[in-house]
């Protein structure tokens, strides 16, 4: 589950750029970039462009250069947040926190800030500041999916089966046509002994998409014996 939601996180990254482009695209891509910033360095629009495609080759440094140079002209809560995920993932914790409270400072009700944030906090071994901000982020946004998704697998990975199954559930019904949810849940039902509504998920996440055979192992688990 975590991974599904750091994976979610980084989509937001790019949400409005091609993702079919290959690697080498990016770099033909970020080759123009730096020409263009050294023709214009104050360019912000350009800085931003650098950044993200800094980010999705997965090139941290750079892109913390990027948005340090931005903040250095002023606070920018889209600068705080992904300077935040870079942080993060180099695992310099206590500048990511420190990134995501200035950008809530700003925004104190932002989703995805109050989300990186908490997860930032479980992986950097605060479960219960994470698991507070989590039902925080539920109630302000009851209707939102991925809040509902995220606060399960924390509660998964405390071994609080039933009320993952829960949230699970609240997710699913939010939106169903996401396979991972399904997955999830139908972990958990194994875990619970629910085979017959965990194999119900599971043909449910192959209905949207996921190959059967890379399920091999879990069918396997809810395989009524004779």
């Amino acid at each position: 589950m975590k991974n599904c939601i750091i994976a979610f996180i980084l989509s937001l990254c790019f949400s409005t750029m091609a993702k079919a482009q290959s690697n080498q695209e990016w770099r033909d891509s970020l080759s123009i970039l730096i020409q263009q910033i050294d023709r214009h360095p104050n360019d912000m629009d350009l800085r931003f462009r650098k950044a993200a495609v800094n980010l999705l080759l997965e090139q941290w440094n750079y892109a913390v250069d990027e948005y340090t140079f931005i903040l250095k002209k002023g606070e920018n809560a889209t600068a705080f947040f992904y300077r935040a995920y870079a942080y993060t993932q180099l695992g310099n914790y206590g500048f990511a926190r420190s990134d995501y409270e200035s950008l809530l400072r700003m925004q104190p009700t932002h989703f995805e800030g109050l989300l990186g944030l908490a997860l930032l906090n479980d992986r950097d071994h605060h479960p219960t500041e994470a698991m507070d901000i989590m039902n925080r982020l539920v109630e302000m946004y009851p209707d939102n999916a991925v809040a509902y998704a995220a606060r399960a697998g924390m509660e998964k990975d405390r071994n609080l089966y039933d009320v993952a199954e829960y949230d699970f559930s609240e997710a699913i019904r939010l939106d169903p046509a996401e396979a991972q949810y399904y997955l999830n849940r139908a972990i958990i039902r194994i875990t619970l002994g629910k085979k017959s509504l965990a194999k119900e998920d599971l043909d449910q996440a192959v209905a949207l998409g996921v190959s059967r055979a890379e399920l091999s192992e879990l069918y396997s688990l809810v395989k009524e014996r004779n």
